[in-house]
């Protein structure tokens, strides 16, 4: 059995729901009721991915108060995937997204040099007072570099697993490209070192 080990974070303004994204995903529960986050907090889940792969998701929830926005270079080390959320409700939140994106790309990127992948949740798509249309959100995922981007309802669990899943997918898939690219890189240099023999 093969066990992944991934870091995801998850960030955004405050308030538009990151925590209890991560409570309804990791506990499958909905709890209208949260505290803000003060800095990180940390879940754990075990996903059986296929039948010979594991998955052990790390999320961390970071604060999403601009205070904290400094602090945040630390728990960028080692991290595989994010999530950034906003709420539909906020046009301030969507706006934000694009400096959580930047904050992201140039903090934490890939063996390669690529940006890390990242998926953008529309959350609280279940009110009725929505201001961001799904054309401006399609239009700016492809524009700041998403792999993709979906509606969700933490308190209706509309598409909570499904974004995971996604994510997940995206970043298993770009560690086997990574994988694949070391392998053809180090048969390259066998081929072309002189000493080891190799003709």
């Amino acid at each position: 059995m093969t066990e992944y080990l991934l870091k995801v974070l998850v960030v955004g303004d405050g308030n538009v729901g990151k925590s209890s994204f991560v409570h309804r995903y990791v506990n499958g529960q909905f709890n209208k009721d949260y505290k803000m986050t003060m800095g990180v907090d940390f879940s754990m889940k075990l996903l059986s991915w296929t039948d010979t792969e594991k998955v052990r998701l790390q999320l961390w929830d970071i604060a999403g108060q601009e205070r904290f926005i400094s602090m945040t270079r630390i728990y960028y080390k080692g991290t595989s995937g994010c999530v950034i959320m906003f709420d539909v409700t906020n046009p301030d939140s969507f706006q934000s997204c694009r400096v959580w994106k930047q904050d992201l790309d140039s903090k934490a990127m890939l063996p390669d040099g690529n940006p890390i992948p990242c998926i953008l949740l529309a959350n609280k798509c279940d009110l009725p007072s929505r201001v961001v249309s799904t054309e401006f959100i399609s239009r700016f995922s492809k524009e700041n570099g998403f792999v993709a981007w979906m509606e969700t309802s933490v308190k209706d669990n509309k598409n909570i697993s499904e974004a995971i899943r996604r994510l997940v997918e995206e970043i298993l898939s770009m560690q086997c490209d990574l994988q694949q690219t070391g392998d053809v890189n180090h048969l390259l240099d066998r081929q072309l070192d002189p000493n080891t023999g190799c003709c």
